[in-house]
C-alpha cells in the first residue's frame, strides 16, 4: 500500500496532528512532510502561550508519536519524527505571534518603506502597538509585509517597558 503524494500527506495528517498537539496545551505551527531516502520525514513546529522548551518539545514529541502510531495507514511505511520549537528567526505572520512576544523588539518591513525596529505592545486581532522612537504607533497587521523578534543579549530599557506598560516613570528626587 503506497501513501498518498506529500502535500496531500501533510493534509491528511494536520487534524491529527493538531488534535494531539492542542490536547496537551500547545498551538501546531508548521507540519510538512518529506522523503527522506526510503523514509518519511514528518516535521512538526509547535509553540506555546509561554514559549516552549525542551521538556516541552519532548512532551510534545510523545503526543505526536502517539497519534501518527495511531493512524499509520495514513503513512503507510516508516517514517521520522521531528518535533521542534520556532526558533528566534520565525516570522510574526499570526495574532497569537505577536501576543507571545510582547515586550520583545522586532524588525518590521512594510511595503513601500526601510525596514525599522520598534518593542512589541499590545496586540489583538488586527494590529499591535509598537514603541518606535520613543512613540507608541498601532500598526494593523495587514500593512506588515514581513516581521521578526530581533535577538537580545541584554534586558529592554526600563523607560521603554514602563512606556508600554502605560507607567509613567517618576523623577528621582534628591
Amino acid at each position: 500500500m503506497s501513501s498518498p503524494p506529500r502535500g496531500e500527506l501533510a493534509a491528511q495528517l494536520a487534524p491529527v496532528v493538531r488534535e494531539a498537539v492542542e490536547a496537551i496545551g500547545f498551538d501546531l505551527e508548521t507540519l510538512d512532510v518529506n522523503q527522506a531516502g526510503r523514509r518519511r520525514l514528518v516535521k512538526v513546529v509547535v509553540d506555546g502561550d509561554e514559549g516552549i522548551g525542551l521538556d516541552e518539545v519532548a512532551q510534545a514529541s510523545r503526543a505526536v508519536s502517539a497519534a501518527l502510531d495511531a493512524h499509520e495507514h495514513l503513512i503507510a511505511g516508516p517514517y521520522t519524527l521531528e518535533v521542534t520549537s520556532p526558533g528566534a528567526d520565525r516570522p510574526l505572520t499570526r495574532p497569537r505571534h505577536w501576543k507571545r512576544s510582547r515586550l520583545r523588539l522586532v524588525k518590521v518591513k512594510q511595503p513601500d518603506q526601510v525596514e525599522w525596529f520598534g518593542r512589541v505592545g499590545e496586540a489583538d486581532d488586527t494590529g499591535v502597538v509598537l514603541l518606535v522612537k520613543g512613540e507608541l504607533r498601532r500598526v494593523e497587521y495587514e500593512t506588515i509585509e514581513r516581521a521578526v523578534v530581533e535577538v537580545e543579549f541584554k534586558q529592554p530599557p526600563v523607560e521603554e517597558l514602563a512606556l508600554l506598560e502605560g507607567k509613567h516613570l517618576k523623577e528621582e528626587s534628591e
